[in-house]
């Protein structure tokens, strides 16, 4: 079965960091190019990052750009997203994609994880 599974959520002060993991199962992860993307409440999904299927490309939304990072360790079939100087406005689901699109949008990205929550609070 194939299956992407995030962990690495949680509740954080802003200010704070949460580094999120996106591991696969039933195949491997250095075929797909990876995007996070997250979800707040009443809101539509957004595309936070994305990674090309050998770690040489990534891109960020401006809205993240100098505070996260994303890496990939193909050996490990995992993809992370370090998230630095969290704010409120982080707070959402964050989910993971693999896929043969490069981008941050939602489109051309075929497995999809279930989501972890982060909750940024002051």
């Amino acid at each position: 079965q194939l299956q992407l599974v995030e962990s690495g959520g949680g509740l954080v002060q802003p200010g704070g960091s949460l580094r999120l993991s996106c591991a696969a199962s039933g195949f491997t992860l250095d075929q797909y190019n990876i995007g996070w993307f997250r979800q707040a409440p009443g809101k539509e999904r957004e595309g936070v990052s994305c990674i090309s299927f050998s770690g040489a490309s990534s891109s960020y939304a401006d809205s993240v750009k100098g505070r996260f990072t994303i890496s990939r360790d193909n050996a490990k079939n995992t993809v992370y997203l370090l998230m630095n100087s969290l704010k409120v406005e982080d707070t959402a689901v964050y989910y993971c994609a693999a896929g043969p699109y490069y981008g941050l949008a939602q489109r051309g990205y075929d497995y999809w994880g279930q989501g972890t929550q982060v909750t940024v609070y002051s």
